[in-house]
């Protein structure tokens, strides 16, 4: 049986807690919904922010929501490289020891001391999708991206599993980039 997966690209992003972006923001602030993400109950939001380093900066970078417990930084490694700061890859949400940066919002900023990670690669799956591709949750796998231009296998991707999880891969810019991983793109996972 083929086990495929839609793949998509996470271009850099923030995930804010409500006490940053009411700093950034104003007081009492709510996130305002664009447009639904593939993951249930995850969206890229209206509002922007700016992230910089001590080398450089990138303005308007897209904050998703809902708002998280904790403020996080996702960056591929080249912009992280661009803008000086040595962030280290990471599954989202484990930001103890990283990196942190400057936020800026339109009604203030704030300086974070961690949490600017290089999304470590993954697969979202239900567990009824673990079951069928004889998954365990934080398994490694491999996934081929086959095209014309560029056919890569990425190792090291780790599997999450979770109920209200939908089924996608998560690669940044840089590995989309690599591998030519342009449109809608699917994978074969390889056990």
């Amino acid at each position: 049986m083929e086990k495929t997966v839609l793949v998509e690209t996470s271009a850099r992003h923030a995930h804010i807690s409500q006490e940053h972006l009411e700093i950034l923001f104003g007081e009492g602030y709510e996130l305002t919904k664009k447009k639904d993400l593939s993951q249930p109950g995850q969206y890229a939001c209206e509002e922007r922010i700016a992230v910089i380093g001590p080398k450089g900066q990138f303005p308007g970078v897209s904050i998703l929501g809902p708002v998280r417990p904790a403020t996080q930084v996702e960056i591929s490694a080249s912009d992280a490289r661009s803008i000086g700061v040595a962030a280290v890859v990471r599954e989202s949400g484990d930001i103890a020891g990283t990196p942190g940066c400057k936020i800026v919002g339109p009604k203030g900023e704030i300086e974070i001391e961690n949490g600017v990670i290089v999304a470590k690669r993954h697969i979202h799956m239900t567990p009824d999708d673990a079951e069928k591709y004889g998954i365990t949750d934080k398994q490694i796998v491999k996934v081929k991206i086959a095209n014309d231009a560029r056919t890569t296998i990425f190792d090291d991707v780790v599997c999450r599993v979770h109920p209200t999880y939908a089924l996608a891969m998560h690669i940044d810019t840089d590995e989309c980039n690599a591998a030519c991983a342009f449109g809608t793109v699917y994978g074969e996972v390889i056990l």
